[in-house]
Parts: structure tokens; sequence; C-alpha cells
């Protein structure tokens, strides 16, 4: 099933990316990131993840709790984490996107969950994406339900077709060992192309659907972070370098690195991921326990 392997992927990505976060491409490539560092931006120690992973781990949380997807559960748990640190190692939330902290506030005010999440232009961020990895691994969900979960907090049409492709590759690698890198992305892009037909957001994927990556940029934009996402992938051939090529492609670090890091753990697997950075990971036992229940609940799903 490769909860595991995808999950530790996100979560190790993550935490190579935070000490990093906001530092441009020229000052990367002068001190590039190689090993699992500390504190710099936000002065947190080796191996702590951001808000990327700790709304991951609420996600599937959430599903396992409720055996199923509950999307009120959901913003409960993304509460949890925003106002008491919950799902964070240090019991304490150290960064947060706007559109998410936004949504947040409207859900605690008495939007529904549904209808909390903001629709504008500018709030196609990345903070929908870097959390939908666990949907992939539940057999059968349909575009309608990823597309909900985005829209809890990102409910612009592009960062819902955003996330629908990000778990179509998920989904090829889980289901289907034996294709190349690009055979998965470019599955995953023919079938998004083909169920949204027409629609006029298709033209901000073209460059990914394209291959045409070879100048990408690490902001926070959702499309900018995809393309940085794939083109990492299909520049390296193993974990380590897939995330490191992402981190030191610079700005937003920890969550291209994480979501490029989700995927890159399917594919190769969680023996590919550097044992050492595992284990500088805070409290990842704990989350490998939930792994395992989540793992059994998509099972018997």
């Amino acid at each position: 099933m490769k909860v595991k392997d995808g999950m530790t992927g996100l979560i190790v990505g993550d935490a190579l990316g935070v000490p990093v976060e906001f530092q441009t491409r020229g000052e990367l490539m002068e001190h590039p990131v190689t090993r699992m560092e500390g504190y710099g931006t936000h002065n947190q120690p080796p191996g702590t993840w951001s808000d990327d992973s700790a709304m991951a781990i609420a996600t599937m949380h959430s599903i396992v709790q409720k055996q199923g997807i509950d999307y009120d559960d959901m913003m409960d748990k993304f509460v949890e984490w925003y106002n008491n640190g919950k799902y964070m190692q240090g019991h304490f939330t150290f960064d947060c996107g706007a559109t998410v902290s936004r949504a947040i506030s409207r859900y605690t005010t008495g939007t529904p969950a549904l209808k909390s999440g903001c629709s504008g232009e500018r709030d196609n961020g990345n903070g929908s994406l870097m959390r939908i990895l666990p949907l992939a691994y539940i057999k059968d969900i349909d575009y309608e339900i990823i597309e909900n979960v985005s829209g809890l907090t990102h409910t612009h049409p592009r960062s819902k077709i955003a996330c629908v492709l990000y778990i179509e590759m998920a989904r090829s690698m889980i289901e289907n060992e034996d294709l190349t890198m690009e055979e998965h992305i470019f599955s995953a892009c023919d079938k998004i192309k083909e169920h949204y037909k027409g629609s006029p957001e298709l033209v901000h994927f073209e460059k990914i659907f394209n291959n045409d990556l070879e100048r990408v940029s690490g902001k926070g934009y959702v499309i900018s972070t995809f393309e940085v996402v794939v083109h990492s992938l299909l520049n390296t051939d193993n974990y380590a370098d897939a995330v490191l090529e992402a981190v030191n492609i610079g700005l937003d670090t920890d969550t291209t690195a994480a979501i490029c890091g989700g995927l890159a753990g399917i594919y190769y697997g969680f023996d590919s991921i550097p044992i050492d950075w595992v284990n500088q990971i805070y409290r990842i036992e704990e989350v490998l326990e939930l792994c395992e229940r989540y793992e059994a609940f998509c099972d018997e799903s």
C-alpha cells in the first residue's frame, strides 16, 4: 500500500526544507542543502516538520478516526493544529499560509466546512496540495471528494485540479510499480486533460503537460510548486537527489520538497530514504504507527 513510503517521504522532504524556507536559488547555490539541518528560518531543531506534514497527518488521523471522509472533522483537526499546535512535534504552530489561515477563521466563525475555503485568483497557493497525499491510498476515491478536501481551504478550480493531478500521479505509482517515473507522471496528465477537457484552467498546467520545465520557480503558487516537483522528479533517479533538487530551487522549500518527497517516497520506497534523515525526525514513530492504522483502513475500505 506504500502509506509509510509516501508519508515518510513527505515528512523528510518537509524537514529538509524548513531551515532554508524563503532563501533564494542563488543563495542556495552558494550554500546548498546536502543533509538534514536545523534552526535557520524558523529556528527549529533538525528534523522538524512544518504545516505541510502536520496538515497531512491531521487528514490521515481524521480518516482513521472517522473511518472515512468527514469534512467537519478534518476542519476541526486543522483548527486544533492551528490554535493548539496539535500534530506538530513541539506542540506549537510556527508556519501557516494566508489562505489556510483565512479558511480556518471562516470555519471557526460559523461558515460550513465545504464553504470555508477561499476561491479568489490569489488563493491558489499550495496549501491544499501539500496535505492531499493521504487520499491517494483510498481505493476508488472519486475526483469530487478530492476536490472537496482541497476546497476546505483552497476552493479555486486550479487548486482542485492540481490536487486531483497529484493524486493521480501517486495512485499510478501505488498501483503500477513497473512503470517509469515519466510514465506515471504523463499518464496522470493524460487522465486530467481528458476529465477536465474544455476547462480554461488547463492552460495553467501546459508546462507540466509538455515537460517544458527548464525554468522553474519555488514560489508558493500552486502551479509553480507543481512545476518544481515534476522537474525534480524527472531530473533525478533517487529519493535523496529528488528532494534536494526541490529544496535547492529555493523559496517555498519545505512545501516543494514535501510534495516532491511524497511521490519520490512512493516511487523509490521507504528503504530509499536516507535512514539518518529519518532517524532525525522527532516523533516519527508515532507517524509510522498512524500509517499502519491508516493502511489497515485503506485495505478494508
